[in-house]
């Protein structure tokens, strides 16, 4: 895992809030697209970023070091020339699954709304 600048706040129930350590795992603007288009299957980097191309390719790399760093994304590194890498959600990674679909799900309502 990651090393956190800063602790976790205290819930209200007790101990630190698992709500804000499951945001600071898929929190920000493109880990949650970069987890779900990962949960059809494994990519390359590039076809990550042709399906959202207003992410930066640094900021995509960061995205993808820091899921890679919590153990929710796995980065296979194949020896050829061009070099070929791979991204793949661990088994940790797929028990996010419900928690993005459900977010999905939310997000289709609430742009109805509108």
């Amino acid at each position: 895992m990651r090393d956190r600048k800063s602790g976790f706040g205290v819930c209200l129930h007790q101990g630190a809030c698992p709500v804000e350590a499951t945001l600071d795992v898929i929190g920000g603007k493109w880990k949650g697209v970069i987890l779900y288009s990962l949960l059809s299957g494994t990519k390359r980097f590039n076809e990550i970023r042709r399906a959202y191309p207003h992410i930066t390719q640094r900021m995509l790399t960061l995205q993808l070091r820091e899921l890679e760093k919590d153990g929710v994304v796995h980065r296979e590194v194949y020896k050829e020339v061009p070099p070929k890498v791979e991204y793949s959600l661990t088994e940790f990674g797929q028990s996010l699954a419900p928690i993005i679909f459900l977010m999905k799900d939310w997000g289709e309502k609430y742009r109805l709304k509108d």
